[in-house]
């Protein structure tokens, strides 16, 4: 049988892919996604792209402030040439389909317009090409997988149990696709109602760090809850942008440091 890892060929001028996942919905991959992303921008001056690879419910345009834009052709190449805000390369469905549009395509449709987003976006140079996958295990994380060789994946989780009976179906996911796996972000993992207050917690702590420990999984972050970083997302001006010096933009800033390290770097 015909291995379908063989298919794999590197994004030419892009160092590494980042697959960011969740066994479900709600517990804020894209907002890591936008905000690790941003991270990896201003260590270094990092070269990133941002992709966002859900297809049905593409959120990027209005978490990054690029509602009604629309890319443009390379007239030499014929590619796509992405968006730019913030210093960060993005591509979006949300670029190409209007806001309150439904995608409403079976499954070689999804493989085909992944396949497109990787070898027909003019890229460029980039130190990272950060994805953010839809939720669950389905058809767009295993197209990724067998298109392009993933530098790593990480899986955002909430601390309580019954988001963590998803994460571990992510994590598990990733491990059968032989995808390294980076680590877990927690978020939305305290809240301080005072900053000279103890944290809160907004979910009941579940069994979250036994299993990491047990399954030898760094825990990468633990982003605390923030009503800014929501209201970021909807103005599209993603928080680290402007609260780069706050508590909970230095963790992300620790976020983009843990995962250089996985990818050592």
């Amino acid at each position: 049988m015909k291995n379908p890892f063989d298919q794999q060929s590197p994004i030419t001028g892009v160092k590494h892919i980042i697959a960011i996942g969740s066994g479900k919905g709600g517990v804020g991959k894209s907002t890591i996604s936008v905000n690790l992303a941003l991270a990896l921008k201003k260590k270094n001056n990092g070269r990133v792209g941002l992709l966002d690879a859900d297809l049905y419910g593409p959120s990027l345009p209005r978490m990054i402030g690029c509602l009604n834009q629309k890319p443009e052709i390379n007239s030499e190449n014929k590619k796509v040439i992405p968006l730019k805000r913030f210093g960060i390369e993005l591509m979006s469905m949300g670029f190409l389909v209007e806001e309150d549009l439904p995608v409403i395509w079976r499954g070689p449709m999804l493989f085909k317009a992944v396949d497109q987003f990787l070898k027909e976006v003019d890229w460029g140079e980039l130190d990272y090409l950060v994805v953010d996958l839809p939720p669950g295990t389905g058809d767009v994380v295993l197209t990724l997988a067998q298109k392009v060789p993933l530098s790593g994946g990480i899986v955002v989780c909430t601390p309580q149990n019954i988001a963590l009976i998803d994460a571990k179906k992510a994590l598990n996911m990733f491990a059968h696709l032989k995808v390294p796996c980076l680590g877990v972000v927690e978020n939305m993992s305290s809240f301080k109602i005072k900053q000279d207050e103890d944290p809160i917690d907004l979910f009941p702590k579940g069994q979250l760090d036994t299993y990491l420990k047990a399954n030898k999984i760094k825990k990468l972050a633990s982003i605390p809850f923030h009503p800014d970083v929501g209201l970021s997302c909807e103005s599209g001006v993603p928080f680290l942008e402007s609260y780069p010096d706050s508590e909970e933009g230095l963790v992300f800033l620790k976020l983009a440091e843990a995962v250089q390290s996985g990818l050592h770097i």
